[in-house]
């Protein structure tokens, strides 16, 4: 659906801040059978991969040391990245790993003006991003929408993710970690709550379940904290679907701008790369990436601390903790 006299998401994201107020190989490995429990039934921290180097060979490895493989038709849910931006991931460090799973790349449309926003300008982009370049892609809501019940949500009922979700049998969620305007960084969680939405659904989000049209999102945005836990809510809602045995999670944390990569003008990266996180916990995978933030000894990292503290980050992970959809208790096992 195209919206005429959009405003654009850099002053619309302005404006919504505004509004808010400034604000084992054959089976499951014990690590990822401990993953998503409550925290008060949680008897073990659940296990983050950690390697500081991030290339091609490394990202297999980390996925290799989850002790988990994925099933069937595996999608591998990325952010293909909004034009004039360039800091999503690099087709060429993902693509090993994504042919060693023989999987497809898949997406979904945004819900602010762009290239992004319908099927058809945001087909292009796979390609002119290097995406198509290296393995089959795939837009989820190219076509409809499916909704998925949110039980017992802090806001939502419901979420609407792209109907095409059902065609696989498996997800890796394989994100960029970074800032973000309005969430204060996307991780895991981010990209399995709104990155899985539809148009639609981003906008149901965003809202705290207050409207889906994409037209009135800018006009109704909530309190900062609705915003964030109904994040945590879309993503419950996803794991209840999918099965938590068939979804992993990698974080590549490496070009941290403050700033999302559907940012088609994101601010440069002040701090250098930490590396690549993994985990069959999206709460302590997300909670791991925040805390090395936090620890860095780069002095660069103060602009990014700001951003994610200023937006009250973290608690979209602790909503996500409430939910059961991870725990933030970890053990960070480095690999050599």
């Amino acid at each position: 659906m195209v919206i005429e006299n959009q405003i654009s998401r850099r002053t619309a994201v302005k404006a919504g801040l505004v509004a808010l107020g400034g604000m084992a190989l054959s089976g499951v490995s014990a690590a990822c059978a401990q993953a998503g429990k409550g925290a008060s039934q949680a008897s073990n921290p659940a296990k983050v991969y950690f390697t500081s180097k991030i290339d091609s060979a490394s990202l297999q490895k980390i996925y290799k040391a989850l002790g988990r493989s994925l099933k069937g038709q595996v999608a591998v849910k990325i952010s293909t990245g909004e034009p004039g931006g360039h800091n999503f991931l690099d087709p060429q460090l993902i693509a090993p790993l994504v042919r060693d799973l023989k999987g497809t790349l898949v997406e979904c449309c945004t819900a602010y003006a762009g290239r992004r926003m319908t099927p058809k300008e945001h087909w292009p982009v796979f390609a002119e991003h290097g995406f198509k370049a290296i393995a089959p892609c795939d837009l989820l809501d190219d076509g409809g929408e499916l909704t998925l019940p949110v039980r017992q949500g802090f806001h939502l009922r419901e979420n609407l993710v792209g109907h095409k979700l059902a065609q696989y049998d498996s997800v890796l969620m394989l994100s960029h970690f970074k800032g973000h305007a309005m969430g204060g960084f996307g991780g895991a969680l981010k990209n399995m709550s709104i990155g899985l939405a539809s148009s639609r659904g981003k906008a149901n989000i965003h809202t705290a379940a207050a409207t889906c049209e994409v037209s009135k999102l800018w006009g109704m945005l909530p309190s900062q904290d609705a915003f964030l836990e109904s994040m945590a809510d879309a993503c419950k809602s996803v794991l209840d679907y999918k099965g938590r045995e068939n979804i992993l999670y990698i974080n590549v944390a490496n070009k941290l701008s403050v700033d999302c990569d559907c940012d088609s003008s994101p601010e440069a990266p002040q701090m250098g790369d930490l590396g690549i996180f993994a985990s069959c916990d999206p709460v302590a995978l997300d909670q791991a990436c925040y805390d090395a933030v936090l620890k860095a000894k780069d002095p660069g990292k103060a602009a990014l601390v700001e951003r994610m503290q200023s937006r009250h980050a973290i608690r979209t992970v602790e909503a996500a903790a409430q939910h059961g959809v991870g725990v933030r208790d970890y053990q960070l096992i480095t690999l050599a």
